[in-house]
């Protein structure tokens, strides 16, 4: 494959999945922390190690989400989810060292 078709189809892929992430959002009005990251576009990867440091943050910050249950390969797991102003206060004490995680964590604070 072409090198800029790749890189084309990458960039493409994570615009569709910021897009998803941040509709099913708007849509519930709550989502996981890890689905606010994606919003804010992060990686997979880099989404689940943000929404760590956020889970930890969350407890300092005594917010309490929603809990809810997630269904994937046939099996239910229980999983918490927050409003956009939760995930908003929770970033505001979040310290990232790593740029992209910076710049991650501006747009959940701005989000509310």
């Amino acid at each position: 494959m072409i090198a800029s078709n790749r890189t084309r189809r990458a960039t493409l892929r994570a615009r569709q999945l910021a897009n998803r992430a941040a509709a099913r959002i708007r849509r519930t009005g709550v989502g996981t922390l890890a689905t606010h990251c994606l919003a804010a576009g992060l990686t997979p990867r880099e989404a689940q190690s943000v929404a760590g440091s956020l889970r930890k943050n969350a407890k300092k910050a005594g917010v309490v989400g929603t809990v809810g249950r997630t269904f994937r390969k046939g099996a239910a797991r229980v999983c918490t989810r927050y409003t956009r102003a939760a995930v908003a206060l929770i970033a505001a004490i979040y310290r990232p060292r790593k740029a992209a995680y910076k710049a991650a964590a501006t747009k959940l604070a701005l989000a509310a």
